[in-house]
């Protein structure tokens, strides 16, 4: 894969404030790469969140719950089988039930056997178990179908999501949604998880202003914010300052120790401390455990962890959760091995590999199949697409894209250039699934790299490393790294500060033969540890290299309660 670094450029800001924010001059300086001009935009005071009454569909929303508050109404939740789902499904059971709902139950599609959302059959599934009214949560705006079938026999249905709307939008008695036309509400990178706890905010707020907790105190909806914040993280949205304030929020409380026993235990499970947890810990450890329920089993699962109510009973269900990962991982590791075999099979050049990977294999778990078009994307910075079995004839796929390419966008185009190759699909710029015939997948595949090539340009396939500059050797300390951790959440959108510059290579070594263990010299002359994990070992160790060039994080390595400085390398080249 070709990559070359590139310095984040200043983004338009509000005002020259920007250069006189009141933090450190390094931080100075990333924040106005991120955009960020004025003081105002680093508070993380849940007070600053945005108000709800901007969201479209909010009134209708509150009046149909406190109808169904008065009434005692039977409540189906229909949810997503991601970590996403997962979480905002447990955020609405929490909170309705804090005040005071009586008859609460959840469906979650399985995925190999319903699809995603409120399908027909996940609606007829809602009408049989007595729904009065159906709330969806992260999924609902293409339900089409699924909610008239509801709406035809008698229920109400509150949709609740955050994908964006299609051409045709359901019928349902309310819809809240902050990318929904005609939405005015500023942000428009709320998680479906944010979105449930948005809506928890303005029935509390109609519930107080008629007199419902006269006697009864009310709901602390600050006790959801661990779930808010691992759905916001997990679902890989972009941390807006909205976003940033709900996940501070709900990392703050956990560090304080005020986190409900399935967050606990999936922190113990994956090995990481409460008191230090990072947003990135939510991504990269807690999240991919949560998701495995839904790759290959039951999301029930994994709500029965965030809702458990003691310990004893989250730690067996994080066990679950933690085994079902290890075992994805597996399955993972094998069809990657495959594809890549498959690949170097074909003998490619860099010059001759396909705008587009279309992958194929009759074993692939369709669980998984996204997760290894991802891993492929990384290894070859294009868009990739891997397709497993699904039933009667059909394939089911998953995309994923790289940065300048909207992988929604292209297969609409090919939908409409070939009408009939793809049964259906959806998704957004980098993740899209879709459905096709079996018997036509070689079509499909000169489809689609005919279609791509409007897309790709060479440019776009040289993967780009943004990097927020070179760091003063003085500034590479513990301390440092600390005010740069304390400054977070980063994210997407907002990502973590990488830094670049030229060392010398004094010391190396292979650790568990894919993970590269340095020493290099600052041009001052500070030494400075350096670990590269799963560096391309066909190229290092390299004897003769002196100097190198590295994209790099600072992190603190904090072994045996000793705290060192360890540099977390991204790319390196020889010089």
């Amino acid at each position: 894969m070709t990559f070359r670094l590139k310095q984040l450029q200043l983004r338009a800001v509000q005002s020259s404030a920007a250069f006189s924010l009141p933090v450190h001059p390094v931080l100075q300086r990333i924040y106005a790469h991120r955009g960020i001009g004025l003081p105002e935009e680093l508070q993380r005071s849940a007070a600053n969140l945005l108000p709800f009454a901007a969201l479209k569909g909010i009134t209708e929303a509150v009046v149909l719950l406190t109808q169904a508050l008065d009434q005692q109404q039977q409540i189906i939740i229909v949810g997503d089988f991601d970590a996403d789902g997962a979480t905002s499904t447990a955020v609405l059971l929490a909170g309705l039930k804090a005040f005071g709902f009586k008859h609460l139950e959840y469906l979650v599609p399985n995925r190999f056997a319903f699809g995603y959302g409120l399908s027909p059959q996940m609606a007829e599934l809602a009408v049989a178990q007595g729904a009065e009214l159906i709330i969806t949560v992260d999924n609902g705006i293409s339900a089409i179908e699924g909610v008239a079938l509801a709406k035809k026999a008698g229920v109400k249905v509150l949709v609740t999501d955050h994908h964006l709307a299609g051409n045709e939008l359901p019928a349902a008695d309310a819809i809240v949604n902050p990318n929904q036309p005609g939405c005015e509400f500023p942000s428009k990178a709320l998680a479906g998880v944010g979105v449930a706890f948005y809506l928890l905010l303005a029935l509390r707020s109609a519930l107080r202003e008629r007199g419902d907790f006269g006697i009864s105190p009310e709901p602390n909806l600050a006790e959801l914010l661990d779930l808010v914040a691992l759905g916001t993280v997990a679902d890989v949205v972009p941390l807006d300052s909205n976003n940033r304030i709900l996940v501070h929020q709900g990392l703050q409380r956990i560090r304080a120790g005020k986190v409900r026993p399935g967050i606990q235990a999936l922190i113990d499970v994956a090995n990481r401390k409460a008191e230090k947890l990072t947003a990135s810990d939510f991504g990269f450890s807690l999240a991919p455990r949560l998701n495995a329920a839904g790759r290959l089993d039951d999301m029930s699962i994994g709500i029965s962890c965030l809702l458990a109510p003691d310990i004893n009973i989250a730690r067996r269900l994080a066990a679950e959760l933690d085994s079902l990962n290890v075992e994805r991982r597996e399955i993972e590791q094998g069809m990657q091995a495959e594809a890549l075999a498959f690949l170097q099979k074909l003998s490619f050049t860099e010059a001759q590999l396909p705008d587009c990977l279309c992958l194929y294999h009759a074993d692939w778990h369709q669980g998984v199949i996204g997760i290894l078009a991802g891993r492929v994307k990384e290894l070859y910075h294009r868009p990739v697409i891997a397709f497993a079995q699904g039933d009667d004839g059909e394939l089911k796929g998953s995309a994923r894209s790289i940065h300048g390419v909207h992988i929604r966008d292209l297969l609409e185009e090919i939908s409409s250039q070939y009408p009939g190759l793809i049964k259906k699909f959806g998704g957004h710029a980098m993740a899209a699934g879709l459905t096709i015939a079996e018997d036509r997948l070689e079509t499909f595949q000169l489809a689609l790299n005919f279609i791509a090539k409007k897309y790709l340009t060479p440019e776009l396939l040289t993967a780009v490393i943004y990097t927020d500059g070179e760091l003063a050797s003085s500034d590479l300390t513990v301390e440092m790294a600390a005010i740069l951790q304390q400054a977070g959440p980063w994210g997407q959108s907002f990502p973590e500060p990488v830094f670049e510059g030229r060392f010398k290579l004094v010391q190396q070594r292979m650790l568990a033969d894919k993970h590269l263990k340095m020493m290099l010299q600052a041009g001052d002359g500070t030494l400075v540890d350096a670990i590269w994990f799963n560096a391309d070992n066909k190229t290092w160790p390299n004897a003769n290299v002196q100097q190198v060039q590295l994209a790099y994080q600072l992190d603190i390595n904090d072994f045996r309660d000793q705290q060192n400085l360890q540099l977390l390398v991204r790319q390196m080249t020889a010089v």
